[in-house]
């Protein structure tokens, strides 16, 4: 497009340059708007839409659905129908379970949508109109004054401004703006009036780009991960059984038919069936806990990451810092105080006028309880780019004597003070030592007190004091950082800044000195990737970073099998924090970030963080104990059922007892998810070898148990394999050593430690006294059998549980060191 080659200082003289003239002073016609808008669309930011419907039919593939359709098959073919209802309720139970939770999805993008509906002055034809932003094209002349949204990308061709760019750029401090430069979408005009052209809209405006990235962002699942490798183990187990039974079956001389029910009986054994169930609540009841502390969880896994979570990157402006400048220090001259510094700074500051300097100033004076509102502003003069200073006069009230105030850059203040070269000098050599850190550096002066017949000599300014402005971090910052790094959790700062200012503010929160330029940081990726990724690991922070740089920095720390966190506030940080494990945005947070996190802060402040991690890591615990009660009796069932067959010939447990089986333990192990555990105090990994290692051993100590009782069932209770009460027995078996499995692993210490939480315990009573009454009073497929000989099971299984199983987890862990 001509008009971005040309600023409007050099047209003039060929035909090309009237007409980019003429189109600054008339705008588009109506004509051009329309072929513009069919060649690059509207000032928006689509979103590709997946149908509910089709959400919904895709959770019945995958590894856990594949399992139970094939069970429904096997029991349509064998013409087992209530078993076909039973497990196509769970199927069906699973599918809306996993819908429900794709439906908390991040809507990024749809919240970008609504912040780009708004209204913008547009000249078209001649005329200057209010548009919708939505209608905006390229080579639109806008205009723009304090407190628009810049709503697409522009490039300025006359007027200045200062914008705030700390939502995009993560730059604390106002950006000025003149003919020639560039405006992006998403900004906000904090000072100042403009005229400028349209060059980028929509997806292709840095807003928009940055909204692609959160598009593109996809966090790593990994409670995915771990359930994909417990069922693989599983899978294992299960045809090595299924194979062996087969091949026996077949040299015994059954057909393949006669085979069937063993399968269908491993097979269910096999499936996670309540797992969804039990991961569901178990973070739902983490996330309304935690909504009561301020955190408010918007994706449920996220509280699981954070167990699992040891890297996290904070974003500075607004994050770590208050996004707002505040004075932290004061150096007065000519016999002046620091109080007095203060005081004229406030006096030449306007409140009304919102400006984050003469806040800052306003709020440093009441808090010294300084006397402002005795003097009266008589006239004010606000910042403009050309003084840069602000001035007013001042009148005590009741008094006609008055007095003139500034502030404003040093330069100017100390050239209308008139200083001699001496003094100049010393004065930036000051400047430039907080300059160095990052600190903003204001001077104040003032004129002496005058009556209306004084002459000019009353008029020169007497230099005051310097003023070092910063964004200074939060109250809770340092402690926070503090307490993550006792939790094992390194913590890494992403500004947009610059390097000085960054390694400050990481010095006055308590973190290292590494603080890596991204440009360095980007030369060196150019090098060696894998030196890049290792400078990534070893940085305490970033510095003069853009909204890719921070989602490429998290990607990159994941690339190192890292589960990382991200804190932000504003549209630069949604990517990095959609793509994170657990994306954090605190309180103040812009809309677009708080739709790409997976947590969502409500309190001011960032020390509910630890309660989020600690949470999580009760919830890890949880799971893991799931984990092991799980492949413990996936191999008990599965094993005692194909031992049993081989040694007797006969199926000792049937496919509706493996059901009622799963009916009755299931609410307990969903009623897992509100135990009472003790959390890790380092972050939390998952290791599938050590609990495979763990359960084999204890699924091969439940195993010999369940023989030794099915040998008591047989030969001290007298009961023929053949007869139909033995399906009962073999349930009885599996039933109560499942329920009394729960106390094994749910502690890794001895299991009188620790108590279960109050419904865990109840669940586990209903469901032991449910079971009893059944086996009492009897049903088809299960028939009655003595209540004496079931107390009997009931009380072997104890003695096994609580004495020989838990002796033998104890020295799993302390003497073996396995860990799950």
């Amino acid at each position: 497009m001509v008009i971005l080659a040309e600023s409007s200082a050099t047209l003039g003289s060929s035909p090309l340059e009237e007409d980019v003239c003429e189109r600054l002073e008339t705008g588009l016609s109506l004509v051009e708007v329309e072929s513009r808008r069919k060649q690059f669309g509207f000032n928006e930011v689509p979103k590709k839409k997946v149908k509910s419907w089709l959400q919904f039919v895709r959770k019945f593939w995958g590894l856990s659905a594949w399992l139970l359709e094939i069970i429904i098959v096997l029991s349509i073919f064998l013409q087992r129908y209530a078993d076909v209802f039973i497990i196509f309720g769970l199927l069906i139970l699973n599918a809306v379970l996993g819908f429900e939770e794709e439906l908390r999805a991040s809507k990024a993008a749809e919240a970008l949508k609504q912040k780009l509906g708004i209204n913008a002055r547009v000249l078209r034809e001649g005329v200057w109109r209010v548009l919708p932003a939505r209608e905006i094209v390229p080579d639109d002349v806008v205009r723009l004054r304090q407190g628009d949204f810049v709503p697409a990308d522009v490039k300025v061709v006359s007027g200045h401004l200062e914008v705030d760019q700390a939502a995009l750029t993560g730059e604390s401090f106002g950006v000025e703006k003149g003919v020639g430069s560039f405006l992006y979408s998403g900004s906000v005009v904090k000072r100042g009036e403009a005229k400028g052209v349209v060059v980028a809209i929509g997806v292709n405006t840095y807003f928009g780009k940055t909204v692609q990235l959160v598009e593109l962002a996809k966090p790593k699942l990994h409670i995915e991960k771990v359930i994909s490798g417990v069922v693989r183990w599983l899978l294992v187990i299960v045809s090595v059984l299924a194979i062996v039974a087969l091949v026996c079956s077949v040299l015994r001389g059954f057909s393949v038919i006669d085979t069937l029910p063993i399968l269908l009986v491993i097979l269910l054994s096999a499936i996670p069936v309540a797992l969804p169930a039990m991961f569901t609540v178990s973070m739902a009841l983490g996330a309304m806990e935690l909504s009561k502390k301020g955190v408010l969880v918007t994706r449920l896994s996220a509280v699981e990451d954070a167990a699992t979570m040891d890297v996290l990157c904070v974003d500075k402006t607004g994050t770590i810092t208050r996004n707002k400048l505040s004075i932290i220090e004061t150096l007065a001259y000519n016999g002046f105080d620091k109080r007095e510094v203060v005081f004229y700074g406030a006096l030449a500051s306007e409140e009304a006028n919102h400006d984050p300097i003469d806040l800052a100033f306003i709020e440093m004076a009441k808090r010294e309880e300084l006397s402002i509102d005795a003097f009266k502003q008589i006239e004010f003069t606000p910042f403009d780019p050309k003084t840069r200073c602000t001035q007013a006069v001042i009148q005590k009230e009741n008094r006609g004597e008055s007095f003139r105030v500034m502030k404003g850059a040093v330069r100017v203040v100390s050239e209308a003070c008139g200083l001699t070269e001496v003094e100049d000098r010393l004065l930036e050599e000051q400047t430039q030592r907080y300059a160095s850190k990052g600190y903003r550096i204001l001077a104040v002066a003032r004129t002496d007190n005058k009556n209306s017949n004084d002459d000019n000599n009353s008029k020169r300014f007497r230099f005051v004091g310097l003023v070092i402005l910063y964004d200074a971090p939060r109250r809770d910052s340092k402690q926070l950082i503090q307490e993550l790094g006792e939790l094992g959790i390194s913590v890494k700062i992403l500004t947009g800044d610059a390097l000085p200012i960054a390694k400050e503010t990481a010095k006055s929160v308590g973190l290292g000195d590494r603080i890596t330029a991204i440009s360095n940081l980007k030369a060196d990726s150019k090098k060696d990737l894998l030196l890049t990724e290792e400078l990534v690991k070893q940085s305490d922070g970033f510095a003069e970073v853009y909204p890719e740089d921070k989602y490429a920095i998290v990607k990159s720390l994941q690339n190192s099998e890292h589960i990382v966190g991200m804190t932000g506030d504003g549209v630069n940080d949604a990517p990095a924090l959609k793509q994170s494990e657990v994306g954090i945005a605190v309180s103040n947070a812009v809309d677009v970030a708080k739709s790409a996190a997976s947590v969502v802060l409500v309190n001011e402040g960032l020390t509910s963080i630890v309660d989020l991690v600690k949470n999580g890591r009760v919830i890890y615990e949880r799971i893991s104990a799931w984990i092991l009660s799980k492949i413990i009796r996936t191999l008990q069932v599965s094993v005692f059922t194909v031992l049993t067959f081989l040694l007797t010939g006969n199926y000792a447990i049937s496919a509706f007892g493996v059901i009622m089986y799963f009916f009755l333990t299931d609410p307990v192990k969903i009623a897992i998810s509100t135990d009472k555990l003790q959390g890790s105090k380092n972050p939390s990994t998952w290791k599938i070898d050590g609990a495979i290692k763990a359960s084999a051993i204890l699924g091969t100590l439940v195993i010999v148990e369940s023989v030794v009782l099915l040998y008591i069932v047989l030969n001290v209770f007298n009961v023929s394999i053949n007869n139909p009460t033995i399906y009962t027995y073999t349930f009885e078996i599996l039933f109560y050593s499942a329920l009394l499995l729960n106390f094994n692993v749910r502690e890794r210490r001895p299991f009188y430690k620790s108590m279960p939480s109050k419904i865990l315990l109840l669940t586990i009573i209903v469901s032991l006294i449910a079971g009893t009454i059944l086996v009492t009073i009897g049903i088809p497929n299960l028939l009655a059998v003595p209540i004496t000989k079931t107390l009997t099971i009931l009380g072997l299984s104890a003695f096994f549980t609580f004495i020989i199983n838990d002796l033998t987890k104890v020295f799993i862990v302390q003497k073996l060191k396995i860990k799950w």
